[in-house]
């Protein structure tokens, strides 16, 4: 029996013994390319003094506030960047006590003084990719009838999910997801036995939607509003997914020919949906992947991967494997409804995502509504970042990091 087979037998029994673990998200894996920071100066960000610092105030407080929960000693870094909680403190202190409605200028000169800008590369390339995200709103009510007819479901009770870390280190960042299959610990079920019955009178359904479009896609974004037919709103959110690598429609689509390179946006996927219903069940099938939710409390907004409401327009999600949480970054990139104007602002790293994978790969948080779905559908934008470090681990990093 290989390393692999031995783990995952062993898993199998604790499952059986009611000791799995279950994780709210995926462990990133392990780095493939590098970290590579230098020092700059504030000058060398484009467009620095004329950002506004409109909700940075609130996006950064949300990440103190759980810095500030930690003992100081406690690791908030990443392989490629260490970083403790104590680093944080002055910092958060000091952005803590500035007013709700400080002026631009005030909240930039206490950035300034508390952190260090560094430019990213990966080691050969200091621009990548960045596209962008928003929380999705759906039509749905609480019980089904002939209008609501699209269930969301929450994690299954037979849903299992190993960190093999757990069991060898060399495995670091990987983890599986299965079922009991008796004794044997096997893969989940994919998309198409999911909705093609599976979930069925289990009572797993958490909501009803009118639209199947608006279904899976509240899947892919991974979190968003109901509105319910009397006016009131919920929230869902990501609570695991089958295990299974995402694959894109609309990617299948243009290859198939359906769809023309750039006609691939949720509007234009709608509109082939709408076109060809017969074909619906079919082309989501094609991305194996199935997500479960459950249900946000509070109205501040989704909830990323470092556990903060995530604040439009200033949260972004990065590859952790790099990127710690929390951190500011300086991003200048382009508006994606307009190439020709700039789009750099200061953003916090608050969240991560399956595709976001790199040391220069970010995914812009736009909100929720048309608005914000108009500039994430389009965002694919070529662009670069900066990270700012508190001073006490700008420190440790002056030198290049290797």
């Amino acid at each position: 029996m290989n390393r692999l087979s031995a783990i995952i037998a062993v898993a199998a029994v604790l499952a059986l013994a009611g000791c799995g673990q279950l994780k709210k998200e995926e462990e990133p894996p392990p780095p493939e390319t590098g970290l590579v920071l230098a020092p700059v100066s504030y000058a060398a960000l484009d467009g620095w003094t004329e950002d506004d610092f409109s909700n940075f105030l609130t996006a950064q407080r949300r990440s103190c506030e759980r810095f500030e929960k930690q003992a100081a000693d406690k690791s908030v870094g990443t392989p490629a960047l260490a970083m403790t909680a104590g680093d944080w403190r002055e910092a958060c202190a000091a952005l803590t006590a500035l007013s709700d409605n400080a002026p631009s200028d005030t909240i930039r000169d206490l950035i300034e003084s508390r952190f260090t800008p560094f430019a990213v590369s990966d080691g050969a390339e200091e621009e990548g990719l960045f596209t962008g995200y928003f929380e999705a709103e759906l039509q749905a009510a609480r019980q089904p009838d002939e209008t609501y007819k699209y269930p969301l479901y929450r994690r299954p009770p037979d849903h299992i999910v190993v960190n093999l870390a757990a069991f060898d280190g060399e495995l670091g960042g990987q983890t599986l997801v299965g079922r009991l299959e008796g004794q044997r610990l096997v893969p989940y079920y994919e998309r198409s036995e999911l909705e093609g019955g599976q979930l069925a009178g289990k009572g797993l359904e958490l909501f009803w939607s009118k639209d199947s479009v608006d279904v899976f896609l509240l899947q892919v974004q991974g979190s968003g509003r109901l509105v319910m037919p009397d006016g009131s709103v919920e929230r869902v959110g990501f609570d695991g997914h089958n295990g299974r690598s995402y694959k894109s429609i609309g990617r299948a689509l243009i290859d198939r020919g359906d769809l023309q390179p750039g006609q691939a946006s949720w509007d234009g996927i709608r509109g082939w949906i709408e076109a060809n219903p017969d074909k619906a069940a079919d082309l989501f099938a094609i991305n194996p992947r199935f997500v479960f939710f459950r249900v946000l409390k509070g109205g501040d907004g989704p909830i990323g991967a470092q556990g903060v409401p995530l604040t439009p327009r200033r949260s972004l999600a990065v590859d952790r494997r790099f990127i710690p949480l929390g951190l500011p970054i300086w991003l200048e990139t382009n508006w994606p409804s307009d190439k020709s104007r700039k789009l750099n602002r200061l953003m916090v790293a608050q969240d991560t995502g399956g595709a976001i994978k790199g040391a220069v790969r970010g995914d812009f948080f736009w909100g929720y509504g048309a608005p914000a779905l108009a500039e994430a559908g389009k965002m694919k934008s070529k662009g670069r970042y900066f990270l700012l470090l508190p001073n006490p681990a700008a420190e440790r990093v002056k030198q290049p990091v290797s």
